[in-house]
């Protein structure tokens, strides 16, 4: 069923547009080789990708800087695989992690399809709780920047989704309001709770087609958004 009356299309950036997994995944590759870091990629990955979304879970709660969320997730990976590495080490993989993540771009499917079609008659914008240096080289490397009209990052507001404060922001920032807008994003807690927290409209977009509430629109596919705008 379409959607009336919505002028404004929110889009986090990060697992929604912009797969990250895959990106990170090469990334890893090519730093472990220039470090001569020798570990299973999949076996590190096994480990690294849950303790990240428990760093990332407290950075947004505010609990953690991001200094001790980029050491943490890496060290903490390492340790789990008592793979045990000097911390200067940690700390220039960390460096070097956030130098070449963008130069891997890999997007979901259907990315550029959904966009040229919503471009015509919604404004686009992004709302991500990435670090700022990142969000613009992978919106500009990535040959999508120029379909957004305004970029609100956590960093330049000083707080993080779920918190309402940073979807106010892009509203203004955005010149649009609550009631013609919509957030489309891959975390439950992040994106959905905290935009319908301000009386949002939302979609919650999900490859493996996770159980939530049944009043919520959910898609697997970006594609499938055009079954709602």
């Amino acid at each position: 069923m379409k959607i009336n009356g919505i002028t404004d299309v929110f889009f986090d950036l990060d697992h929604t547009l912009w797969d990250f997994d895959k990106n990170s995944a090469l990334t890893f590759n090519k730093i472990f080789k220039l470090n001569n870091i020798e570990v299973s990629i999949v076996e590190f990955l096994s480990h690294y990708e849950p303790i990240n979304l428990k760093y990332w879970k407290l950075y947004r709660e505010e609990k953690i800087e991001k200094k001790a969320l980029r050491f943490g997730r890496l060290n903490d990976a390492f340790l789990a695989m008592k793979h045990q590495l000097d911390e200067n080490l940690i700390f220039k993989l960390s460096d070097d992690y956030i130098k070449y993540l963008t130069t891997f771009n890999h997007l979901f499917e259907n990315t550029f399809e959904i966009l040229d079609y919503l471009n015509l008659n919604y404004n686009l914008h992004i709302i991500t709780n990435g670090f700022e240096e990142a969000q613009h080289k992978k919106l500009s490397s990535s040959k999508i920047i120029h379909y957004f009209n305004t970029v609100t990052n956590s960093e330049m507001v000083g707080v993080k989704k779920p918190n309402p404060k940073i979807f106010n922001y892009a509203l203004n920032l955005a010149n649009t309001e609550i009631d013609r807008s919509i957030m489309i994003g891959d975390s439950y807690e992040a994106d959905i709770i905290g935009a319908k927290s301000i009386g949002m409209d939302v979609i919650f977009f999900d490859i493996n087609d996770t159980v939530i509430d049944t009043d919520i629109k959910q898609v697997n596919n970006l594609i499938s958004l055009k079954n709602y705008l």
